[in-house]
């Protein structure tokens, strides 16, 4: 109490935070499976970047308690706690001298049982000791943080636990990244391909699908990025609440969600390419998280593409537009702004940074798309870049200027719609088709590809689009009976179908947290552009359903019959809720009937098919909320 006291009240106008760097950890902690408790003593040692510091902010979470902190030689140093951002301010003695090297000891302790309150991200379990297994990852803040996700540093890391258990993610860590992403488990794991499998239970006898599926991800990636950081992989089953999927240096944590009963490809996929993206390279401030984050999310497209061809990316890419036009503010050089974790930091830095890659790609082609991210990880192997670091990459392998593109996609915010008009003339050689684009950014620059559907075969060309309005000239041979601009929607833009589909998924979001209302407006949103959206009627019923409703919810299930039953599940999926808004009232022999269209559908989308035949041997009762 008194350290944090003295912490509290110090003289206004004395305290100056500066930058500092922190440079290594000396770890030791003890972990105890039965108390579920942890005790550390943890050496920092940091060089100051600015002049005469004498206050430094580290991250620790809230369930650990700080005993003291001393200097290197054994000073106490006054510390205060915040447990609203799970902030420990360190008050230094005396201020440090910039670029001399200076020692913090803290030693703490706390039990950590996976509450989610206590957590730094709240709500999500990143933190648990257990009597059968044990995890601590790097965003649990286990142990003092400094610049989460930004500044490097190696480290040594010794965590003990009794005998009967292993510790995996320990050790020396001679390459600045960031270490500290511990597992602490029961048994010798299960070998195969490049990884050693902790699971638990039925999802044990999975390990050697994911190890091939791991062992072709790594060839892969190394083919695509070079050598990775580690050549083999510790991979550990954590619990319900955890992420699906963390990557920590030369360790993966998968929930038993993300395992699932069968290899879930994406996951792997985005969690594998983060031991590059994130783990050998990551970005300089969380402004510039988009690298990273983007990256891992455009793997998994880059994945499917490897193998099942172009045209199984198509899906993705449509899903990953959509999930990017959801957050209109900050622009994605500014998105350290957002909470980590949120709804809204993983459409920017990782559906929007998907996107923004994917359009790099086309603007300058494959080959130097491949040349840029294999570039990157090779000249900045162990450090952090920046969005100009990537932009220089991509010019160097372009051979191009991309200052607008940069400025378009990661400085500025918005969206075009493009407005198309034209004229065809015939010519001594065949036609030119004159015309004009129309959008309604001012300063938006973008190669734009047209698709020309003429009397003989299609003929694409590209325009440079520029500003509000661009008037272009190309030739044909064979007359254009139709003209499509952006015709395999590469430029993340509005038309009247991604309205609807952006409108659809911000309701979606509001809903999974519980905000109906918020949901309701959104859904309506997407109703005002196309009244006939299937979906956005099936998510309006959801609504009314969960609300107990059962007369709008059931209207609602019948517009969404009567749409464009896009996406087609909607169908199956409506026979069932109807089925079961009867049976939750009373008519039997009307959910009966719903059950049985439902299976005439023959569609199992989400084991739908399954559902339907269940009910119809018994009626559906609604489970009731546990006091």
């Amino acid at each position: 109490a008194l350290v944090m006291l003295a912490g509290a009240v110090g003289a206004p106008g004395q305290e100056r935070r500066g930058r500092i760097d922190v440079e290594h950890y000396i770890i030791k902690a003890s972990v105890n499976p039965n108390t579920q408790s942890l005790t550390a003593n943890v050496q920092v040692r940091f060089v100051p970047v600015d002049d005469s510091v004498s206050s430094i902010v580290f991250e620790l979470h809230n369930s650990l308690n700080v005993a003291r902190v001393t200097t290197g030689d054994g000073q106490p140093v006054p510390a205060s706690r915040s447990r609203q951002d799970s902030s420990i301010t360190v008050n230094l003695p005396t201020p440090a001298v910039k670029g001399a090297a200076a020692t913090l000891v803290f030693d703490y302790d706390g039990r950590l049982t996976g509450a989610e309150a206590d957590s730094p991200v709240y709500g999500i379990k990143f933190a648990s000791i257990n009597p059968e297994y044990s995890y601590l990852m790097y965003p649990a803040r286990w142990f003092p943080v400094h610049d989460y996700t930004a500044d490097r540093y190696t480290a040594n890391i010794a965590v003990e636990a009794p005998e009967g258990y292993r510790t995996l993610g320990a050790g020396d860590f001679t390459n600045p990244a960031f270490p500290g992403s511990i597992a602490v488990v029961k048994g010798d794991g299960v070998r195969s391909g490049n990884a050693t499998f902790y699971f638990r239970g039925e999802r044990a006898n999975m390990a050697g699908a994911y190890g091939e599926e791991i062992r072709k991800l790594m060839a892969f990636f190394t083919e695509m990025y070079g050598l990775p950081p580690s050549a083999s992989l510790s991979v550990v089953e954590t619990e319900s609440g955890t992420p699906n999927g963390y990557s920590g240096p030369g360790i993966l944590f998968l929930s038993p969600r993300g395992i699932g009963s069968q290899v879930n490809q994406r996951l792997l996929a985005n969690q594998i390419a983060r031991q590059w993206w994130g783990g050998l390279v990551s970005p300089v401030t969380r402004n510039h998280l988009w690298i990273t984050n983007g990256m891992a999310r455009y793997s998994e497209v880059l994945w499917l593409e490897h193998l099942n061809g172009a045209g199984a990316m198509e899906a993705e890419l449509r899903d990953i537009y959509v999930e990017a036009l959801t957050v209109d503010e900050p622009p994605l050089g500014q998105a350290g702004r957002l909470e980590d974790y949120s709804p809204e930091f993983w459409a920017a830095t990782a559906g929007k940074g998907a996107a923004v890659l994917n359009m790099l790609r086309f603007a300058i082609g494959d080959e130097a798309f491949k040349k840029t991210v294999k570039a990157i990880p090779e000249k900045y192997a162990w450090k952090s870049i920046s969005t100009e670091d990537f932009r220089q990459a991509a010019e160097a392998a372009a051979n191009q200027q991309l200052g607008y593109f940069f400025q378009q996609w990661i400085n500025s915010t918005g969206a075009p719609q493009f407005d198309m008009e034209y004229t065809v003339f015939r010519t001594q050689k065949g036609f030119r088709v004159m015309g004009k684009v129309s959008q309604d950014l001012d300063l938006f620059r973008m190669p734009v590809d047209l698709k020309i559907e003429t009397e003989g075969n299609p003929e694409q060309k590209r325009i440079e689009v520029v500003g509000t309005s661009s008037e272009f000239v190309v030739e044909t041979f064979g007359k254009p009976t139709k003209i499509t601009i952006d015709p395999n929607n590469q430029v993340l833009r509005y038309d009247d179908g991604m309205r609807v589909a952006v409108a659809i998924r911000r309701g979606e979001q509001f809903a999974e947290l519980g905000e109906f209302g918020e949901a309701l407006k959104e859904y309506q949103r997407a109703l005002e552009v196309n009244r006939n959206s299937s979906l956005a009627h099936y998510r309006v019923a959801e609504v009314f359903f969960l609300q107990n409703n059962y007369q709008s919810a059931a209207n609602e299930f019948r517009e969404a019959l009567n749409g464009d039953l896009e996406p087609k599940w909607t169908e199956v999926w409506s026979h069932i809720n109807l089925g079961k808004i009867f049976d939750l009232t009373g008519q039997r022999e009307r959910a009966v009937n719903e059950y049985n269209q439902a299976l005439r559908t023959k569609d199992n989308t989400q084991g739908a098919l399954e559902e339907a035949a269940r009910y119809l041997k018994q009626p559906y009762e609604r489970q009731r909320a546990q006091n």
